[in-house]
Parts: C-alpha cells; sequence; structure tokens
C-alpha cells in the first residue's frame, strides 16, 4: 500500500527552526517527483519545495535561502528543514508524491495527512 506520513511539525516562535519529515511506503519513492506543499487556511495549496528523480531541487521565492530539503531513498524519507520561520510560514504541510513534477497540488498521485506548522510573532 502506498503511503505518506508527516511528522515533525509544531507551534515556534518567529526566527526558529523545525524539521519535517515525510516517510513513504511503497515502491514509487526513488523515481517519482517528491513535493513539500502548505495549505494555510481558506487558501489552496502552495507548493513549497519539489525534489525530482534525480535529486534536482526547486524551491519557491518565499523560502528560498531558509527552506531545504533532502531526500534519502534508502530510507524512503523526504525531509524539509525549515530556518528562520516567519508567521506567514504558518500552515498545514503535506508531501505529496507524483509521476512528474506537477505544479498543481490536485495532479500528484499520492498526498499525506499533513503536519501542522505554527509560527507566532
Amino acid at each position: 500500500l502506498a503511503q505518506l506520513v508527516e511528522s515533525g511539525g509544531g507551534s515556534v516562535e518567529a526566527g526558529g527552526s523545525l524539521t519535517l519529515s515525510c516517510a513513504a511506503s511503497g515502491d514509487f519513492f526513488r523515481t517519482y517527483c517528491m513535493c513539500w506543499f502548505r495549505q494555510a487556511p481558506g487558501k489552496e495549496p502552495e507548493r513549497v519545495v519539489r525534489v525530482d528523480s534525480h535529486g534536482g531541487t526547486w524551491y519557491g521565492d518565499p523560502v528560498k535561502g531558509r527552506f531545504t530539503s533532502s531526500k534519502d531513498n534508502v530510507k524512503k524519507n523526504l525531509y524539509l528543514q525549515m530556518n528562520d520561520l516567519k508567521p506567514e510560514d504558518t500552515g498545514m504541510y503535506i508531501c505529496a508524491a507524483g509521476v512528474n513534477c506537477y505544479t498543481r497540488y490536485s495532479d500528484y498521485l499520492y498526498r499525506g495527512q499533513g503536519t501542522q506548522v505554527t509560527v507566532s510573532s
């Protein structure tokens, strides 16, 4: 059964750090495009970072220089190190996997339940 399970969310003050993890089960992890989306209340999911099957990484402008993603193909884990967190980073962070690196959240075949990140000022 293909599954993605996120962990590591929490509440921090502005300027703090968190590390999120996404544990995958199934055979897709090594060859699929892996992404982190975040969704604030009342808003559409926003793609934060994507890691393609070759390890190439793209970051959204709001997080460049502050967030770093890495992928462990042996453990089938995707990580997101978030530094210098800001209140606008608050949201549900969701791990997603797709055959290709799509822009739209709905195009990703596998999606986790998410882990909540709350940043206070």
